[in-house]
């Protein structure tokens, strides 16, 4: 079969547990894209976050694009030309912030720009998050977060058990309203309905005529589910929850046994 776009998540996936892409993952990467293979960052991640990964892979050239904020954000490398993006209205935020308080929970609120928390005890979730995609982390009460703000997407943050106990709490009409996830065990993030990683990639697909059979995606968590499902090779890295190996159609290595590398190297 045929590869044309390769769609990879990040954390998990391309990176290895130091949070490094192996020099064999490097390598593979960039002949896959001198075979002018699509190589795609897809990832929960908001840009700022993934420009070191771009840099490091060279993913800036004319016909580079990546996918952020779990979907929600489609777009050029080069330009920022923006092929899709959805977001969440001010009473959105409204809504869901006032649901974080009501089932206990951390919350914050991200834009192209900033972390933004009305926490006053500010989660060390939300302290890592800011470190690891590299935003500023500002505090803003209710009344001062205004409708003129882009948000992207909200996480609810917490001790993994608070926050299970908190998810097991939101009503139905909740979670059916907007696309949900649990990315790690500490993180539910919260997007517009019609963000996913799987309709972001649909998206780019069509806007380069490929076909879904010609796309592969590779992820290790929930969130990468909707790709996995939508690719036509949709890849399991070793470490991925039990339920995106159900997804897959194929399996490779952990990220930490270059598996990225691994089933990249059978379609080249």
């Amino acid at each position: 079969m045929s590869v044309k776009l390769v769609a990879i998540d990040i954390d998990g996936t391309l990176l290895d547990s130091n949070r490094k892409i192996t020099p064999k993952v490097k390598e593979t990467l960039q002949k896959a894209n001198k075979k002018g293979i699509y190589i795609v960052l897809c990832t929960g991640r908001p840009l700022p976050g993934v420009k070191d990964q771009l840099t490091e892979l060279d993913l800036y050239g004319d016909n580079d694009y990546v996918i952020t904020y779990n979907g929600s954000l489609v777009q050029a490398t080069k330009t920022n030309k923006i092929i899709s993006e959805y977001s969440l209205s001010h009473d959105d935020f409204l809504e869901i912030e006032l649901m974080s308080r009501k089932v206990g929970t951390h919350l914050h609120t991200i834009d192209d720009k900033a972390i933004y928390t009305a926490n006053r005890d500010i989660g060390k979730y939300t302290v890592h998050e800011a470190y690891l995609v590299d935003m500023p982390l500002k505090y803003r009460t209710v009344e001062e977060m205004t409708p003129d703000l882009s948000i992207i997407k909200m996480m609810m943050i917490d001790e993994p058990e608070i926050l299970d106990k908190a998810i097991s709490q939101l009503p139905e009409e909740f979670s059916n309203k907007y696309t949900t996830v649990k990315s790690t065990d500490f993180y539910y993030e919260i997007l517009n309905k019609e963000a996913s990683k799987g309709n972001a990639l649909a998206k780019l697909a069509d806007h380069l005529g490929i076909k879904q059979s010609e796309v592969m995606a590779i992820g290790d968590n929930e969130n990468d589910l909707s790709m996995i499902e939508y690719a036509g090779i949709g890849v399991a890295m070793g470490n991925a929850t039990e339920n995106v190996k159900q997804a897959a159609d194929v399996h490779t290595s952990s990220n930490d046994e270059d598996g990225v590398a691994e089933v990249l190297l059978k379609y080249l």
